[in-house]
């Protein structure tokens, strides 16, 4: 029984129940389209800013910025603890931004998130080596990284909201995977610019200094997106929650209370989030690791192989959030999860064939299967949470995971790859995340086009809040 269903059950109006959840223009045709832009544009410049040092770190930080050892598998990992302190001060700003979104407005939060992301990103590409500083270089990255992090952690949360809240109820997956599809395409510039610099300029030019145009073209981009966000307007779900809680001071909403009230929707997007994030950055980074150490392979195929993989997920998501619609969101997530499983056992052996279109073959299939699991996620994190909550619940279930999912994965991975030779601990360690996520799902309720409003409504009725209230 849907969400939509209970709240009808008991007693409440439903009368939104088969139309857009927004109900001004901006929930319709172009004025929708605008918002989907507006959100799209802001993702890609955080996230090619966050996927810059991802990339980077791979290629460049484990020289530039560490000692060196005799192994580059050492700098390599020193360099991914610290693309690790972002995951762990991503939570941190989930809870402040969620807190500040639910309160304040969707826009305006991410306003300050796409300012904050920008500045510490520029400042990355100004940092002295290890050579100039000593260790004063890693302890400078660290911190700006902890600042990247902290801001990225509310942005996604509000950049899917912003969509969400205001798509029509049948067709909210798709709308809302809009948002994630702009995650390649900023993981595109980002290994653009830099497979641009590494093709045009020698080995110790791009490690001197063409590593840092990447990071200092974020200041162009930073302005695009800020400009576009100031141009939206929040969904008319959220300006009646909004005001209702301003008018009902018994009305809570924020981090505290949607612990208290929904720990189990915060245990689920969490459950939703780890084989997801896990096997994302297994394909993007710790490939491009394997495929460096092990094999050798040329920096710039390297990075024209993740250039063609990102144009096809930027394609294939938004066709997966049609299938989330039509087909349900429970299937669509299963099929993600288990054929997830499948793909280091074909991956690494067509890594291992040296062969360049086998090897691009490998990374867009592991894109493809992620995005089974990826262009859902919004909406049904969305359908998760009232909207009093909802930016906290959706930024504290999606981000905390991230710490020990994604931060970890790469940095695991290459350990184990030291360790032992061999791709198969990775395999299994994937397979374990896709289990876990794979019974979460099937705890899930399909909430396939129902409506943020009976999702209101459930919660007045579970927890005595107004008659009428939203919230």
């Amino acid at each position: 029984m849907s969400v939509g269903q209970r709240s009808a059950g008991a007693g409440r109006p439903t009368g939104k129940s088969t139309g857009a959840t927004g109900t001004g223009p901006a929930s319709k045709g172009a004025g929708l389209k605008k918002i989907v832009a507006a959100s799209m544009v802001g993702t890609v410049v955080e996230w090619y800013e966050f996927f810059l040092y991802a990339t980077a770190a791979t290629l460049v930080f484990g020289k530039y910025f560490f000692p060196p050892t005799g192994n580059d598998l050492d700098g390599i990992i020193q360099a991914f603890l610290t693309y690790a302190v972002g995951f762990v001060a991503r939570p941190l700003g989930g809870i402040v931004f969620g807190q500040i979104g639910d309160r304040l407005g969707r826009k305006p939060t991410l306003q300050l998130t796409i300012v904050i992301v920008g500045v510490s990103t520029f400042l990355m590409g100004c940092l002295p080596g290890f050579a100039d500083l000593g260790y004063w270089a890693p302890a400078m990255l660290v911190a700006l990284r902890f600042i990247q992090g902290f801001a990225l952690g509310g942005e996604w949360g509000g950049a899917v909201l912003l969509v969400a809240e205001h798509s029509p109820n049948k067709s909210r997956a798709f709308w809302s995977s809009w948002p994630q599809a702009a995650v390649p395409v900023g993981n595109l510039l980002a290994t653009l610019v830099l497979f641009i610099m590494s093709t045009t300029l020698s080995s110790a030019a791009f490690l001197g200094w063409g590593w840092r145009v990447a990071f200092w073209l974020s200041a162009v981009i930073v302005f695009v997106g800020y400009y576009i966000r100031t141009h939206v307007t929040e969904a008319p779900i959220f300006l009646e929650a909004k005001a209702l809680v301003e008018k009902e001071q018994a009305i809570r909403y924020g981090v505290g209370e949607v612990i208290r009230k929904y720990p189990k929707g915060i245990l689920q997007a969490m459950g939703l989030r780890f084989a997801e994030n896990i096997m994302y950055y297994l394909v993007v980074s710790f490939s491009i690791v394997y495929l460096k150490s092990v094999h050798k392979y040329d920096t710039s195929s390297l990075l024209l192989a993740l250039l063609i993989a990102h144009v096809i997920h930027f394609v294939v998501i938004p066709q997966v959030g049609r299938l989330a619609d039509s087909w349900g969101r429970k299937p669509v997530y299963l099929i993600g999860a288990i054929s997830g499983a499948t793909w280091p056992f074909f991956a690494f052996p067509m890594f291992d064939t040296k062969n360049p279109v086998v090897i691009v073959a490998a990374v867009t299939i592991g894109l493809c299967l992620h995005a089974f699991m990826y262009a859902g996620q919004p909406a049904i994190m969305t359908e998760l949470f009232p909207t009093r909550m909802r930016y906290s619940g959706v930024s504290l279930g999606s981000q905390v995971t991230s710490i020990f999912a994604g931060s970890l994965a790469p940095l695991l991975a290459t350990q184990w790859l030291k360790d032992t030779g061999s791709w198969l601990p990775t395999a299994i360690y994937l397979v374990v995340a896709c289990a876990i996520t794979a019974v979460v799902v099937l705890t899930l309720k399909e909430t396939r086009g129902v409506a943020l409003e009976d999702v209101d409504n459930a919660d007045a009725v579970r927890h005595g809040l107004p008659i009428g209230a939203r919230a």
